[in-house]
């Protein structure tokens, strides 16, 4: 995956707190030891209706067309928590997720994301709950920017916030 200084994408929200790697990529989805192949058991607990299957739930959020092509994912406190498998950054990468905008993160999720090019960003519930707002009425249209080197994210209209991220830790 190309490294970027700005991006501009569909962002899902999946607001719960706690979400842990073995819900981004369960177990029995990691059956290659490299890391490709691993997309298609992102969140597969959710995405599909039974346990193994492959039968799409409607109701998820990232299988409802107005988030085909989802980049961007708000999350709530904590996301990567759990085990520190790595397999769950690739999966989410896999998938076409390039930044996780969430309250906090595993240590050792958000180490693996910025080792693998995956931007995790830290920002308050309120400032989540406002991109999620905006998000929601039309999540094709209403896409979030992110510039990495301004350490900004805004969406229009009005919703300009500051993220810190070391910068060492700049170059996803």
């Amino acid at each position: 995956m190309d490294k970027f200084t700005q991006h501009l994408g569909v962002a899902a929200a999946l607001l719960q707190a706690n979400i842990d790697t073995d819900v981004i990529i369960p177990s029995r989805e990691m059956k290659r030891v490299s890391k490709q192949g691993l997309g298609d058991g992102l969140f597969a607990n959710r995405r599909y209706t039974l346990p193994g299957s492959r039968e799409i739930n409607p109701n998820f959020v990232l299988n409802k067309p107005e988030y085909v092509n989802t980049s961007i994912l708000l999350s709530g406190a904590n996301f990567g928590c759990g085990s520190s498998r790595e397999h769950a950054v690739w999966a989410l990468k896999e998938y076409g997720i390039r930044v996780i905008i969430a309250e906090g993160f595993g240590s050792i999720f958000y180490n693996n994301c910025i080792r693998n090019g995956l931007l995790p960003l830290v920002l308050s519930e309120k400032e989540i709950a406002a991109l999620t707002d905006f998000v929601w009425s039309d999540p094709q249209s209403n896409r979030i920017h992110i510039d990495l080197e301004k350490q900004q994210v805004t969406a229009s209209p009005g919703i300009f916030l500051i993220f810190q991220l070391n910068p060492s830790k700049r170059k996803c």
